[in-house]
């Protein structure tokens, strides 16, 4: 009998549609091992969309099956899917030690946390939240299982760490150039999208420090703002503002260089060669950022919500011009380096080793 994965995910203003996005790739790659998927999935109206059965990106239905919970982030799953399934995998941004108690007798893993609620659970993957450059070797024998340096325990649970576990989008990877693409001198055409949500409202912010920098004759390039809530104020020469992009991932490459935050569009992005330019939504999302710029994989400009827009436009000026070149270039051989696209394979083949599968 193929075992069940349920992917529980949340979506809502401030988590946007990001962890559904991991969730579908997660769900391909686990299919394709031979097992089944679910999506749970507690939110908003876009969640109760996509646990209708409804993809989120596509005006068509979803390739697996999923349930709608309801709005509450903690909402129990269902006895009858919970009765069917081999491993959940809870990847909701915030948990706790009695929600992750409450998905047994079922093999729990958690993507991300940074608590200690995951110590009840049997395996983490934290791809940004203890670094995310962790080498190979050298490897050490551990009660005679050899283990890797980005492996430890926390508590009963194994986890992993690091970029190797930074889930994109297949066709990121079928798009991933062959050879390290060359940067242009400078940056003639940009895209800026901070979520399909933008709680912060960095879109604003961002246009307020392009139309300045192209008002001063200081970037002449072009550039594509996605907008989910609008934009005050005229669009400059060279400047449109969506309110939303179909098929986000096949357009990425399309750009030069892409101005956003954290999350799926940034992984899809390295994968592909595209340099980013990021700004945090929150403290959390800042620290994510912060060790992804130290492994020089993106352009850190700090917390968009605070952000000091004199200081963010002189960096941008620098960044998206000649001066700006070499500099985009060590980060897209660096960001190609930190995500291969191969993640949501490594995932499911170590959730499939914790449902007691082989081979």
């Amino acid at each position: 009998m193929s075992p069940l994965l349920i992917l529980r995910v949340h979506a809502d203003l401030r988590l946007g549609l990001g962890h559904v996005a991991r969730a579908l790739a997660l769900q391909e790659s686990w299919r394709a091992l031979g097992g089944q998927a679910c999506i749970a999935i507690s939110g908003d109206d876009r969640a109760r969309r996509v646990g209708g059965g409804t993809h989120p990106f596509l005006d068509q239905p979803l390739p697996c099956e999923a349930r709608y919970l309801g709005e509450d982030l903690h909402a129990p799953l269902p006895e009858d899917i919970q009765s069917r399934a081999s491993v959940v995998l809870v990847d909701q941004w915030d948990t706790s030690t009695a929600f992750l108690q409450g998905l047994r007798p079922l093999k729990v893993a958690v993507m991300e946390d940074d608590t200690d609620a995951h110590e009840t659970a049997d395996l983490l993957f934290q791809p940004f939240l203890e670094g995310v450059r962790w080498p190979d070797h050298p490897v050490k024998v551990v009660d005679g299982r050899k283990v890797r340096p980005f492996e430890t325990t926390s508590g009963g649970c194994r986890v992993v760490r690091g970029s190797a576990f930074i889930v994109v989008d297949k066709t990121a990877l079928d798009l991933r150039p062959k050879r390290m693409p060359l940067q242009p001198l400078a940056v003639h055409k940009l895209l800026v999208t901070f979520g399909g949500s933008d709680g912060p409202n960095l879109a604003q912010k961002a246009f307020d420090a392009l139309a300045r920098l192209a008002s001063e004759d200081r970037w002449r390039g072009a550039c594509t703002v996605l907008a989910p809530n609008g934009i005050q104020g005229e669009p400059f020469p060279g400047c449109t503002v969506v309110s939303g992009i179909q098929g986000l991932t096949r357009r990425i490459p399309d750009f030069d260089a892409i101005w956003c935050s954290a999350g799926v569009t940034l992984a899809e992005s390295l994968c592909m060669g595209i340099p980013a330019a990021v700004w945090g939504q929150n403290e959390r999302q800042h620290a994510i950022l912060a060790d992804l710029a130290l492994a020089n994989g993106c352009f850190d400009l700090g917390m968009g919500p605070g952000a000091d827009l004199a200081i963010v436009r002189e960096a941008l000026a620098q960044w998206l011009g000649p001066e700006g070149q070499d500099n985009r270039q060590e980060q897209v051989r660096d960001g190609m380096a930190l995500v291969d696209g191969l993640a949501a394979s490594r995932i499911t083949q170590e959730l499939w080793k914790l449902a007691g599968r082989q081979g």
